[in-house]
């Protein structure tokens, strides 16, 4: 092969640029390993069972979960959703949730979950649906300011503006109401 001027100072073009290009510049090497953004944890197919006294009182089923600790605000992340059940002293289900999406604030106590979020209580048979929903545990109230829609045994009901709630859907209050109730007549 015959080496001509073109092709030596292509060649010595070339490697300029690749050499030139390797620079180490530590700086931006740390800018592009920030360890705060990496999950200092990370599990699949997790199962938590959360007991008291020996009885189990909740259980929470997730396909992946990440932990941020380091972070400004710590937090554990359900990026492909959570199922979450909850156990009365018999070990029969009392209430379940579900969501696509979940995030817990680990200092605050919060939990923040999105995306076709459904939370049924088997005794009553009540059914809540939001595409956003807020639990304090701290403060135990649940909350959401997306569309929501109660099921009940009394009808269905609406809140354009979201609802409010003890953590046991006992006493909700929905914002921009509408629904369907079903009136039973006296049989006199």
């Amino acid at each position: 092969m015959k080496w001509s001027l073109h092709n030596l100072c292509f060649l010595f073009l070339t490697l300029m640029t690749v050499f030139w290009s390797c620079e180490n510049d530590i700086e931006r090497v740390s800018m592009l390993t920030d360890e705060t953004e990496v999950p200092k944890i990370k599990g699949n197919n997790i199962e938590v069972i959360y007991s008291d006294s020996a009885k189990v009182q909740v259980q929470m089923l997730a396909p992946a979960y990440q932990q941020f600790p380091d972070v400004e605000r710590p937090y554990m992340e359900f990026p492909e959703g959570l199922e979450v059940y909850f156990y009365d002293d018999s070990l029969r289900i009392e209430s379940e949730i579900q969501a696509n999406y979940a995030i817990y604030y680990t200092e605050e106590g919060l939990w923040h979950a999105t995306g076709n979020v459904v939370a049924h209580r088997l005794d009553t048979g009540e059914a809540l649906q939001t595409e956003e929903l807020f639990w304090d545990e701290n403060m135990e109230l649940i909350w959401s300011d997306a569309y929501t829609r109660i099921q009940n045994e009394d009808g269905i009901f609406y809140g354009r503006k979201g609802f409010e709630s003890d953590q046991n859907l006992d006493n909700w209050q929905l914002k921009g109401t509408s629904g369907t109730v079903e009136v039973k007549e006296d049989e006199e």
